[in-house]
């Protein structure tokens, strides 16, 4: 079985629930992708039942604060746990070389213990491949307006079943990215906000996108399931009702706008 545990949902100023982020797990392990703003990411983590001697990666797709600044807490408790010979192994942190350069200033400047030679810091850049937990991952630089950032297209298998799933970090679709994710069976799409609701929360401005945005781009480009996340938190007993109604208008595929800690089966 492989299946995404979404840790978190929110943009970076939400309060009523987590910042985006979540793990793919599988019979080998877990693959953490971003890590949320604070120590928040061992509370979701705890409460997600998963087990951290199993987490075996970390992937961070760019150094804005709700993104990076829980990566400090991830290493620590790795760390503790191989300073207590309760990890075996390597854990391997992914991302661009300036955003793993602070990842290890901070952590280096904050945490009493320096860092296990267990714990590897890998550079890599858009088109780079790599192997975690069965998983093959390939980096897409989504071309950022902003901070440089990283995406993937992850081929996942399972006995005789194989399918493709795209993480486009917290940004749009960029032209660039967009044979990365033609006829993905899974694509996770940033969606800020409604389009109803756009001048209230001005997602372009920030380079960001609507519900009804995603849903349009991933009918276009033949996306068969589509996970949206990223979003503000105003009306979270509502958000997955009125998210999917917006999105829906034009996609066609299966849609989840999930909660804090859903899990999805994804194979």
């Amino acid at each position: 079985m492989v299946r995404l545990v979404m840790l978190g949902t929110g943009h970076a100023m939400v309060t009523k629930c987590y910042n985006t982020c979540f793990v793919i797990d599988n019979d080998s392990g877990s693959v953490m992708i971003d890590a949320g703003g604070g120590n928040g990411i061992l509370t979701q983590v705890e409460k997600a039942g998963l087990n951290w001697a199993k987490i075996r990666a970390l992937f961070i797709t760019h150094a804005h604060t709700d993104h990076i600044l829980g990566g400090i807490w991830v290493l620590r408790k790795i760390n503790t746990l191989i300073k207590h010979n309760k990890y075996d192994g390597f854990f391997n942190v992914y991302g661009f070389a300036e955003n793993l350069n602070y990842l290890k200033y901070n952590c280096d400047f904050l945490l009493n213990d320096s860092l296990s030679e267990q714990i590897q810091l890998i550079p890599i850049n858009g088109e780079d491949k790599f192997t975690e937990c069965g998983i093959e991952f390939e980096a897409i630089n989504i071309n950022s307006t902003k901070k440089a950032q990283l995406g993937f297209r992850a081929l996942i298998s399972n006995y005789d079943k194989v399918l493709t799933l795209v993480c486009l970090g917290d940004e749009p679709c960029h032209e660039t990215c967009e044979d990365y994710v033609k006829n993905a069976d899974w694509l996770l799409s940033e969606a800020f906000c409604l389009r109803s609701e756009k001048e209230l929360f001005h997602p372009y401005e920030k380079n960001h996108s609507t519900a009804y945005d995603a849903g349009q781009m991933a009918e276009n480009l033949g996306v068969k399931n589509l996970i949206l996340y990223h979003t503000e938190d105003s009306d979270l007993e509502n958000r997955a009702k009125k998210y999917a109604e917006e999105a829906g208008q034009n996609f066609t595929g299966n849609l989840f706008v999930p909660d804090d800690l859903d899990v999805i089966r994804i194979l």
